[in-house]
């Protein structure tokens, strides 16, 4: 078995989700995280002052899966789940 985690944003949870019921993966679980990478935050302005937002929310999908799972759960989320800058970015764990 293997643990397949990928960071995809909040908004596109959901195609992430259909796309692995799709596939037949029977569970998956979030956590809500924050980083950031090429965007490097944003400044905001609130009551008057300007504030740097460095961090920028993303979600983390876990999907425990067997070995023979493993490229079309990969494939599934990097079609419909990240950027295409960042397609090749996954992290699959033995379990």
């Amino acid at each position: 078995m293997k643990l397949v985690v990928a960071i995809v944003k909040p908004h596109r949870l959901d195609e992430v989700k259909e796309a692995l019921q799709d596939l037949g993966v029977n569970g998956l679980t979030t956590t809500d995280v924050e980083g950031f990478g090429r965007q490097r935050g944003h400044t905001e302005i609130y009551r008057g002052a300007e504030y740097r937002v460095d961090f920028v929310p993303k979600v983390k999908v876990e999907v425990l899966c067997d070995d023979d799972q493993v490229s079309g759960v990969v494939a599934a989320v990097a079609e419909v789940g990240v950027a295409e800058a960042a397609r090749q970015r996954f992290v699959a764990f033995l379990v």
